[in-house]
């Protein structure tokens, strides 16, 4: 699986900022009772069934905290997973394992969450061509763990941030002045600058979908909080000349529907706004 923001150095710089939120000038907790050198063990019990995700962003938190921790990994990401497993268990220095157990549960219980549900919603158009797409409505500073969750759980990630897509929405296009003069502003802009970004336009109406047919120049068309119907109508006046996306206003209830529609993609902010986390505990063994 091959998603370009997961790279070394943008993992190791979430880690560092997590853990400098958490530990601050220390753990005082562990450091005033926990002996230097004791050593001890843990595993992370499972208490909720679902969609396992964030072993390996733990062993990665784990080990750039404390190079000496050592891990016996049991369940991988992306495993089914139910109440009573035990996805690893880690062993060294006591200090560590308590310094780094709240961030690692952190991880792991939004995560697994969110790769439960995408692998749930995934499930639901599973016989039609659509793919489930992520948006940015993430927790700030934390989108790289629910980009990855969601890609896990067997959903697609869309753009990463404002920086890898184009995307004219509906402010975009107001303030532009119309759909065809923010696209012909966005192709001389990407010219100018030599770049070379998929570009989106969303869509409300039949009409605004024909405003972007017939501009052209354009990777793909959002219809955006569309009736099945509407959307019916859309895809055939696209008739393949563009990607499409369904966006807003889809749930668990309607999804397989929309999807039956034709379309391509179906973003759902929901995937990481509006997920539960799954329950876990690292407990010391």
């Amino acid at each position: 699986m091959q998603l370009n923001y997961l790279t070394e150095k943008s993992l190791k710089e979430f880690i560092k900022l997590a853990l400098k939120e958490d530990v601050g000038d220390g753990d005082h907790s562990a450091l005033a009772c926990i002996p230097e050198n004791k050593q001890s063990k843990a595993h992370l019990l499972i208490k909720d069934d679902g969609i396992l995700a964030g072993v390996e962003m733990a062993e990665r938190i784990f080990h750039q905290f404390d190079p000496q921790l050592k891990l016996n990994i049991m369940m991988t990401d992306g495993t089914p997973m139910k109440k009573g497993d035990i996805a690893f268990e880690v062993k060294g220095s006591a200090r560590s394992i308590l310094t780094t157990e709240r961030l690692v549960l952190n991880c792991m219980q939004r995560m697994s969450g969110i790769a439960t549900y995408s692998q749930y919603l995934s499930s639901l158009i599973s016989t039609s061509k659509a793919r489930l797409l992520d948006t940015r409505k993430t927790t700030p500073n934390f989108r790289i763990a629910e980009k990855w969750a969601v890609a896990i759980g067997g959903g697609q990630n869309h753009r990463f941030g404002l920086y890898d897509m184009i995307m004219l929405k509906d402010n975009h296009i107001d303030y532009a002045g119309s759909i065809k003069k923010a696209i012909r502003d966005t192709k001389k802009y990407l010219d100018k600058l030599g770049k070379t970004l998929e570009i989106e336009v969303e869509t409300r109406t039949i009409d605004e979908v024909k405003e972007v047919i017939e501009a052209g120049g354009v990777d793909v068309i959002m219809l955006d909080n569309m009736m099945p119907s509407v959307m019916k109508e859309a895809v055939a006046l696209i008739n393949g000349q563009f990607k499409i996306e369904a966006s807003g206003g889809i749930t668990e209830n309607n999804i397989a529907e929309v999807a039956d529609c034709g379309v391509d993609y179906i973003s759902i902010g929901a995937l990481t706004h509006s997920v539960r986390s799954k329950d876990m505990s690292l407990k010391a063994i």
